[in-house]
């Protein structure tokens, strides 16, 4: 009798493991699915709105640059994304002419809404803040001689943001997205202000994504 008990508490325990492994096997890739990191590459086209009170007619040239933002989900419905870039180089221009140029590295933080996040149409909104740095700030040698100009380095302001996810399976998507950001710098000429630059760029992204 009490080697037949011993033996059925071994086939309950192997059944119990059994049991276990084949529910952890069954819950990984659900758990899988639901990971909330979220990572996109976008190509992002800048348009500026080139608002000028120097009187100068200060402008930035357009430009496509590539983008890479990084999605955390704390509900279905709310996320946050980091968008980032690389330094970008702009020809500065004043009244359509060439007078030098400008980089700038534009991270942007907001907080999104994503309306239907388990269907296969994801539209969303956002809303958050952008950090501007500006560098290799350059001007020609003849603006240089006359005015010697120069311009604030950094730049903070709101940014506003909209698009959707169309899902192609259950980890990759294609995202269109259209952000409005706040962006600006005072510019000087001689160590005087003569007024503020407004950027203010539209950004318009079309890329793919991917649900770690």
């Amino acid at each position: 009798m009490t080697r037949i008990s011993v033996r059925r508490s071994h086939v309950h325990a192997a059944a119990a493991a059994s049991l276990a492994a084949l529910t952890l096997a069954v819950a990984m890739p659900a758990q899988a699915q639901s990971t909330p990191w979220l990572l996109r590459a976008r190509a992002v086209n800048i348009d500026s709105a080139d608002k000028d009170s120097t009187g100068l007619g200060l402008s930035l040239s357009r430009k496509t640059i590539p983008e890479v933002d990084i999605s955390y989900f704390i509900t279905p419905n709310i996320a946050t994304e980091l968008i980032l870039t690389i330094p970008q180089k702009h020809t500065l221009r004043s009244n359509g002419a060439s007078i030098g140029s400008v980089k700038h590295l534009p991270p942007t933080l907001t907080l999104q809404y994503h309306f239907n996040p388990e269907g296969s149409f994801r539209p969303y909104i956002g809303a958050g803040v952008n950090y501007t740095i500006f560098s290799g700030v350059h001007f020609d040698q003849a603006v240089q001689t006359a005015l010697a100009p120069s311009i604030k380095k950094h730049s903070i302001g709101l940014a506003a943001q909209a698009g959707f996810d169309v899902m192609l399976d259950k980890q990759w998507s294609i995202n269109v997205d259209i952000k409005k950001i706040q962006m600006d710098t005072d510019v000087r000429s001689k160590g005087a202000s003569v007024g503020k630059f407004k950027i203010n760029p539209l950004l318009v992204g079309v890329g793919v994504g991917y649900r770690f």
